[in-house]
């Protein structure tokens, strides 16, 4: 029962720290049964620009879905991907390891069909961990037994999925029923995202909580340096 999971809803190019958290354990659930939130990290996350910190957001069909699920939400404009590439390259063609990438996210963007956000969540994110040698599997809460209640529910994923150890974010502290993991044998640890180093980043001050692709066109095959369950 040494087996560690973390469940968490999946984002748009996340941040570093998130990729550490996927790094930490041996499976990662989407938590993508959950409510789709606007102006929330499902379909959108930040970049560095020549004028400052800008939104890269995922067009989604949202009038009248308030109660729609993460993994039901769809896609409203195809052609989002281009934009997204073209803001990109445009931002960060003189970083320090643009050409080394540009192939790899240029493919990534322009070929991104998917109709799901889920869908386009689990590509980059797969392709993201190939890129930096995070092994750990990824896998859906769909693909489990869902139960009723908040820490109840994940609880019962840990155990579906043969796990001694939750890794949560430092923010379910406020919610999570503790006892109730210690009830089931499932060891509870929470996520430290302090002490992350600085990099060399375009157009400073220096942002910590941009996307990950900041860190990646920046340092390259460094990266993982920067990173704490990153393979060095």
């Amino acid at each position: 029962m040494n087996k560690k999971v973390a469940i968490v809803q999946s984002n748009y190019i996340p941040w570093r720290g998130y990729f550490d958290l996927i790094g930490s354990v041996d499976e990662f659930i989407l938590f993508d049964d959950m409510q789709y939130t606007r102006r929330d990290w499902r379909n959108r996350n930040v970049i560095k620009t020549p004028n400052g910190p800008t939104w890269l957001t995922i067009p989604v069909e949202v009038r009248g879905k308030y109660f729609q699920k993460i993994r039901e939400t769809v896609v409203s404009d195809r052609s989002w991907g281009r934009s997204h590439w073209k803001t990109i390259a445009h931002s960060y063609s003189r970083a320090k390891c643009f050409a080394l990438y540009k192939e790899f996210f240029e493919e990534l963007y322009l070929n991104s069909g998917e109709t799901l956000l889920s869908q386009v969540n689990f590509r980059f994110l797969s392709a993201v961990c190939r890129l930096l040698g995070i092994g750990t599997k990824i896998s859906w809460s769909m693909d489990y037994r869902l139960v009723e209640g908040k820490t109840e529910r994940l609880v019962s994923l840990c155990k579906q999925a043969g796990a001694g150890e939750y890794v949560s974010g430092p923010a379910a502290r406020d919610y999570l029923d503790e006892e109730m993991f210690r009830a089931e044998g499932v060891r509870l640890r929470y996520m430290d995202y302090s002490g992350y180093p600085e990099y060399g980043q375009l157009f400073p001050p220096f942002e910590p909580r941009v996307s990950v692709i900041d860190l990646i066109l920046n340092e390259g095959p460094d990266a993982a340096k920067y990173m704490k369950h990153c393979p060095k």
